[in-house]
């Protein structure tokens, strides 16, 4: 699933993420591990309400890479 993130749709960096949550408009989310809860928990919360699935990343280096950028990301989104 990972692999989607460098070939479909998709938004990158939690204010985003969590807009494509609200707005139903997301289809699938990441995480990163090793992120600071603190900035992923009422994310991880959102998406829980909203029937969002999500996938673990081990870093944020790694979901970033699958991303496509050159920086680390916290979350990602798979749009529909």
């Amino acid at each position: 699933m990972l692999q989607e993130l460098n070939t479909h749709a998709k938004v990158t960096g939690l204010k985003q993420s969590q807009r494509a949550v609200m707005e139903n408009k997301a289809r699938h989310a990441f995480v990163a591990k090793d992120a600071e809860e603190r900035v992923t928990a009422d994310f991880c919360a959102l998406c829980a309400r909203h029937g969002v699935e999500i996938t673990r990343v081990d870093t944020m280096r790694e979901l970033g890479a699958a991303c496509g950028i050159e920086v680390g990301a916290a979350v990602a989104v798979l749009l529909r």
